[in-house]
């Protein structure tokens, strides 16, 4: 049982949420979305890329749909409660579909990736990223690794989530009809001051770690703060610096 849990915005902010915007401003770039272009964000959070859209890419119009009302009011754009593999939108209405960390969480990604490309219309962008949990994210990758040390059950996000590796990403575009593919490593520095800013956010129960995190005794939990504490690379002023990675593909709409 995995029991993510999306549903304040703010907990996630803390998270993840703000390692997501520089790579969100790393995506759009990359993108290069010509001005006036209509823009859907599909499973956009807390609007981390919706506003990187809105700040940088000059949309004539920016939609995010999310299923959680609790992320949703948060973003700073027109907003849709809405599944991203069921999208009331209409056909070939969009110039840019694109999805920010939020694929994997998707029941059934492909039918997801076959919606985006549903509602783009001819050339249009479709792109997503994602993080490499299997490596790249470091500050999830070494909760996992101190979790599965305390619970070998544990549910670690590098083999939940095959999708999250550029030839799952490439794959799912492929099969719902989308052409000149392309896909890419973004990386970026998560630095945190001190233990407690890494720590606190995953007591939060927003996203996949905490969640997990929240349904575990004292003890357990106590246990994997341990080894993190422990082991976690230190600075000489004591500051923790990881870094973060994630996918990202683009593709064209036929």
């Amino acid at each position: 049982m995995t029991g993510d849990v999306w549903a304040v915005g703010s907990a996630y902010e803390a998270y993840v949420g703000r390692w997501s915007r520089p790579v969100a401003a790393e995506f759009v770039r990359w993108l290069a979305v010509p001005a006036g272009t209509r823009w859907l964000d599909a499973g956009c959070g807390t609007g981390a890329l919706t506003g990187t859209i809105l700040a940088s890419a000059a949309p004539s119009l920016v939609i995010g749909a999310d299923l959680s009302p609790g992320f949703l009011r948060s973003v700073p754009a027109a907003v849709l409660n809405a599944d991203a593999a069921a999208l009331p939108l209409a056909t070939a209405s969009f110039g840019a579909v694109v999805s920010g960390l939020a694929l994997n969480f998707v029941p059934d990604p492909a039918a997801a990736v076959a919606e985006f490309a549903r509602v783009a219309a001819p050339g249009a962008t479709v792109a997503s990223y994602v993080w490499d949990y299997a490596d790249g994210m470091q500050l999830m990758r070494q909760f996992w690794d101190a979790a599965l040390e305390v619970d070998p059950a544990a549910p670690d996000e590098a083999t939940r989530f095959p999708i999250c590796r550029p030839d799952g990403l490439r794959s799912a575009w492929a099969t719902a009809g989308l052409h000149a593919i392309e896909t890419r490593a973004i990386t970026i520095p998560t630095v945190f001051p001190d233990f407690d800013d890494y720590w606190q956010p995953f007591l939060g129960g927003q996203g996949a770690a905490p969640a997990y995190l929240a349904r575990l005794s004292p003890d357990h939990q106590g246990a994997i703060r341990d080894r993190l504490e422990s082991r976690l690379p230190r600075r000489p002023d004591g500051a923790i610096a990881l870094t973060a990675t994630a996918w990202a593909v683009r593709g064209l709409a036929r």
